[in-house]
């Protein structure tokens, strides 16, 4: 059986200096998810005012 030679690899990462990123809201989109309770809100909303509307067509059905 042969034995491999070891030869010693070089670290790639010897010289890498990690690099501060800075949090930005506009760029990174930190307001999005109040945009999208807002959505929610007017969905629900829009929902309710639906069934309300579902529920005086079928009270008006009845009654003729």
């Amino acid at each position: 059986m042969c034995k491999k030679k070891e030869e010693k690899k070089e670290d790639p990462f010897k010289d890498w200096v990690p690099e501060v990123v800075e949090y930005d809201e506009e760029i990174d989109g930190g307001g999005e998810h109040l945009v999208r309770d807002e959505l929610l809100a007017k969905k629900e909303e829009l929902a309710e005012s639906i069934m309300k509307m579902k529920n005086k067509r079928r009270i008006n059905k009845l009654r003729r």
